[in-house]
């Protein structure tokens, strides 16, 4: 699928504050798959992301849109998150996206 095809904008609609600390968090890509990770940036991680610079998985899968960020008190606590998120069934995720506020 094109990027110029896809019904995924190709950043993230939600203008997202200067937030420092780690976070947890959830891309929609453009084939409608659910990618996880974390950061302490989450404006230049998705600006990563759609570059194809931040991961294999969402390289072939661009653009991606961002659906869900947590802070988390420090990158333990986000990895340990991140892995809690992955072990969810897909329709857990979907009910996270709607639940949080993005920061």
């Amino acid at each position: 699928m094109n990027s110029s095809s896809s019904k995924h904008p190709a950043q993230c609609a939600i203008a997202l504050s200067p937030c420092k600390g780690w976070f947890c968090y959830l891309l929609r890509c453009a084939d409608d798959t659910l990618y996880c990770g974390i950061t302490n940036d989450l404006e230049k991680r998705l600006a990563a992301h759609n570059a194809g610079m931040a991961s294999k998985y969402t390289r072939a899968r661009l653009p991606v849109e961002l659906v869900f960020a947590e802070p988390c008190a420090d990158r333990s606590t986000a990895s340990k998150r991140e892995m809690a998120i992955k072990q969810m069934a897909r329709s857990e995720k979907l009910k996270l996206c709607t639940r949080a506020p993005i920061p």
